[in-house]
Order: C-alpha cells, then sequence, then structure tokens
C-alpha cells in the first residue's frame, strides 16, 4: 500500500512538471508578423482639370427655304437629305407668270424711254427760241419740268424690270448655305406663296457643329480662382480644348474648341451657357445627337492622382491612410477633385513622398504596424486621356 502511495505521488509530480513545461514553451513562440499591404508614392505631375458635361449637337447654320414668289411647285430638283452647295437648285417653281411681268416691266421701260426721249427733244428746242424770246419763260420751264418727270418714268421702270428680273430668278429656288438639304415640305403642284412664306425645306450645315453645354456657376467661379491662385494654368493660346464621347461610349476622333461663353447665369439652373465648335467631316455629328463634353479646363501643374480604392469617404470627410518612416499607419483627411478613370484627383491633403496604402487598408487600424509592398497598377493610367469625371466631391 506505501508503494502504491509512492508511485502515485510520483506520477502526479511528473505531470505538473510536464505541464509546466509545455506552458514554458507556449510563452516563448513568437508574434505574428505585420500585415503586409500595397503602397503608392506620391508623385506630383501635371494633370489636366477635366469637367465632364452633357451636350447637344446643334447645326452652325440651318436656313429655312421658303417661297418668294407664288405660284406652282413645278418640280423638285433635289434629293431629300443629300448634300447641296451654294446656289444649288431645289425646287422650280412654274415661271410663266414671272416672265410675262418681265415682259410688261420691259416694255414700259421703253414707253418711259421714248418719252423721256422726246422730252429732252423739246427742252433743247426750247432753250434756243426762248433765247430768241420766240417762247415764254414758263413754257420752257414746263418742258424742264416734263423732262425731268420722263427721266423719273425711267428709273421707275428700270426698277420695275429689277424687280421682275428678280421674281423670275425666284422662280428657280436655290439653298442659300452649303450644307445638308432635309424632306421637301411641299410636292409638285402645291400653291406656294411669298407673303405666307411657305416652307419647302430646310438646309442645315453641319461641318463644323456647335455642341451646347451648361457648366455649373460655382465650378467656374473655383476655375477662376484657381487660375488666378496658380493652381490652375491655360495654355499659351488660351484655347479650352473639349473632347466628345458619343453615345456608344466611342471617343469622337477631333477635339473641339469652346467659342462661347454667356455674359449671364440661367437663374432656374444656376448654369452657364458654353458652346465649343468641332469639325465634322464625316458627318459623325448629328444635329439633336446627345453627347458627353470633357472640356480641359486648365492643367494642375503639380496634381496628385492615387487610385479610387485608397479613398475612403463617409458623409464627413475623405481620408486616405499613409504609412509613416516608423511603418505605422496614420490617417489622414484630403480634399477631392474630380475622378479621371478609376483615380482620385487629390486637391490637398497630400505632398510628395508621401506613401499610401492602396490595398489591404481594410484590415488594419490608425497607429498599426505594417509591411509594405509596391502596388503594381493592372493598366497605367493615362492623365492626359482621362477616361471619365465626375462632380466634385463635396
Amino acid at each position: 500500500m506505501r508503494q502504491f502511495l509512492q508511485n502515485a505521488v510520483l506520477v502526479g509530480a511528473l505531470s505538473l512538471l510536464l505541464a509546466a513545461c509545455s506552458d514554458d514553451e507556449q510563452g516563448q513562440q513568437p508574434a505574428p508578423p505585420p500585415p503586409e499591404v500595397e503602397v503608392m508614392t506620391v508623385d506630383p505631375r501635371p494633370i489636366p482639370n477635366i469637367i465632364e458635361l452633357p451636350g447637344r449637337v446643334q447645326a452652325v447654320r440651318i436656313a429655312e427655304i421658303r417661297a418668294r414668289v407664288n405660284g406652282i411647285i413645278q418640280k423638285r430638283l433635289y434629293e431629300e437629305g443629300t448634300d447641296v452647295e451654294v446656289g444649288t437648285p431645289l425646287f422650280q417653281i412654274d415661271p410663266r407668270e414671272m416672265r410675262a411681268s418681265l415682259k410688261a416691266a420691259k416694255a414700259a421701260l421703253e414707253r418711259a424711254e421714248a418719252t423721256a426721249l422726246n422730252a429732252a427733244q423739246d427742252v433743247r428746242r426750247y432753250k434756243g427760241l426762248v433765247a430768241k424770246q420766240a417762247i415764254s419763260q414758263q413754257e420752257y420751264d414746263t418742258a424742264q419740268a416734263t423732262l425731268r418727270t420722263a427721266k423719273a418714268d425711267v428709273s421707275q421702270a428700270e426698277a420695275n424690270v429689277q424687280s421682275a428680273e428678280l421674281d423670275l430668278e425666284y422662280t428657280t429656288v436655290e439653298s442659300p448655305i452649303e450644307g445638308r438639304a432635309g424632306r421637301a415640305q411641299v410636292t409638285e403642284g402645291a400653291l406656294v406663296s411669298a407673303s405666307e412664306g411657305t416652307l419647302l425645306t430646310t438646309v442645315e450645315q453641319f461641318d463644323p457643329v456647335y455642341v451646347n453645354f451648361a457648366q455649373s456657376s460655382s465650378d467656374l467661379l473655383q476655375i477662376r480662382a484657381r487660375l488666378a491662385s496658380g493652381a490652375l494654368k491655360l495654355p499659351d493660346d488660351g484655347r479650352v480644348e473639349v473632347k466628345l464621347i458619343l453615345e456608344n461610349g466611342a471617343e469622337y476622333p477631333h477635339p473641339g474648341y469652346v467659342n462661347f461663353y454667356a455674359m449671364s447665369i440661367d437663374e432656374t439652373t444656376g448654369t452657364v451657357a458654353v458652346r465649343a465648335e468641332f469639325p465634322n467631316p464625316d458627318r459623325l455629328l448629328l444635329p439633336g445627337q446627345f453627347v458627353r463634353a470633357r472640356m480641359n479646363a486648365g492643367t494642375r501643374p503639380n496634381g496628385v492622382l492615387i487610385p479610387q480604392r485608397a479613398v475612403m469617404v463617409n458623409d464627413q470627410a475623405a481620408r486616405v491612410l499613409l504609412v509613416g518612416e516608423d511603418d505605422k499607419v496614420a490617417s489622414r483627411e484630403v480634399e477631392l477633385g474630380e475622378l479621371q478613370g478609376s483615380d482620385w484627383v487629390i486637391r490637398d491633403g497630400l505632398k510628395a513622398g508621401d506613401t499610401v496604402i492602396v490595398e489591404g487598408g481594410g484590415s488594419v487600424r490608425n497607429g498599426a504596424a505594417v509591411r509594405t509592398t509596391p502596388f503594381q497598377r493592372e493598366e497605367p493610367p493615362e492623365p492626359t486621356e482621362p477616361s471619365t469625371t465626375s462632380e466634385s466631391a463635396r
């Protein structure tokens, strides 16, 4: 019995000794390594200040072709929807009445000229007679007045001939501008009226074309303030370039330039009307077409771009996580500009050399130690060719 108790005590002591050794080994295990994050170093560079706005295409010139004389449409002389030049015949109005009017006007002119010639001969004869006192001065004065009246009648008859010639010309309706002729509004046999200004068709010129859009007055004030402070710079020629995105998402191949800013603000929308002009040699842009206009409103000489995923945005502010020289995380508030592709433009809050966490920031806390590796982009951004923009974050 004593031997059994001694063995039991010995086994218990050994068990306690083994447990203590196990606890010591567990206490000596190394701590887990800091989490790994992907970072990028802030590198300021020139960045275009792109503002994207919806717009509509407008023809540069629109000519409503209307009848200038009364008559019957004899023939349509153009193909609907085709391009026409200045002077291209569009319609033929029955010219017979105008030809008759012109013939009558010319006959009246000949009659007036004959009367004037006879009056001039009378004045020459009376001039000699009045000098010899063969006729009275009153008779001579009357002859001179008759000549003046006859000359006025000639001028009136000449004007009537010119008017009749114009009316005859107007029976052939021509395009006053270069452009594309639209659908005919009348058919052969229709009676048209000059007094009512019967609409025959419309010709629109859309090479070049205008694109109209509206810019927020607050954005305009911000741009002017940044230009004044040097935060933005315009090209040396001062021209504001605009690029277009079509409805299918493709970029229009020809850039345009702003050529008009309204001098007042729309009280209803709080916007300023802006217009840009674009070449349209291939007729890709049609009047009324919806487009997205990307206006290059200056360049930031020292702009900062960081990936969108690196920014945490809430109702109060936008923040990024930085890694300091001690490899510890620090949070910093930043001011956002517009989106350019998948990147935010940072207006304020970051400087050259700052290390920003792009990937892995969701698993670390402020003040935590981290391990860093360089962030690798799948497709490097093109700062001079931004793929999309948005309104400035508030």
